[in-house]
C-alpha cells in the first residue's frame, strides 16, 4: 500500500494524514478492490485548469481530476485536487472545508473502484457511496 500525499504551488497540510489513509484502504478493501500507489496532489484553482485542458480538453475549472492507472482489482491512480475549489464548495454546500475534502478524496478513491458521475443515476449511486464512506472516517 503506498498514498502519498503532495502539494504543487500551493502551501497546504492535510491534517491527520495517517488516519486517512487508513480510511482510504478501509473504503477500498469495503469495495473488494486492493490498494496499489495512490497519489494525491494538492494544488491551485490555476494548475488544476491547465491540466483540465492538457489532458482533457475541458477549459473549466475542477474540484478534482482523477487519472486511473489501475489493473484489475488493483488500484491505481493520481488524485489532482484544487483546495480553492473545495473551499468554494464548502461555503456552497454549506459544510466545513474538512468534511469537503474528505468528500472530495473519496470521491476520487470511488472513480478508480469504477463508480461514474455522469448521469444522474450514477451522480446519486456516487453521492450515497461518499456519504457511507464520510460515516466510517
Amino acid at each position: 500500500m503506498a498514498i502519498s500525499f503532495q502539494e504543487q504551488n500551493i502551501e497546504f497540510n492535510l491534517p491527520a494524514k495517517v488516519k486517512t489513509k487508513l480510511w482510504i484502504k478501509k473504503i477500498v478493501e469495503s469495495e473488494k478492490k486492493q490498494l496499489g500507489q495512490l497519489n494525491f496532489v494538492f494544488t491551485s484553482d490555476e494548475e488544476i485548469l491547465k491540466k483540465n485542458v492538457q489532458y482533457l480538453k475541458h477549459n473549466t475549472y475542477t474540484d478534482i481530476i482523477t487519472f486511473d492507472y489501475c489493473e484489475g482489482k488493483k488500484i491505481n491512480g493520481d488524485v489532482i485536487i484544487s483546495v480553492e475549489r473545495v473551499k468554494e464548495n464548502a461555503e456552497k454546500f454549506k459544510t466545513d472545508f474538512e468534511t469537503e475534502i474528505k468528500r472530495v478524496i473519496i470521491h476520487g478513491v470511488l472513480h478508480l473502484c469504477g463508480y461514474k458521475d455522469k448521469s444522474e443515476k450514477d451522480s446519486k449511486l456516487m453521492r450515497s457511496k461518499e456519504n457511507a464512506a464520510l460515516k466510517k472516517y
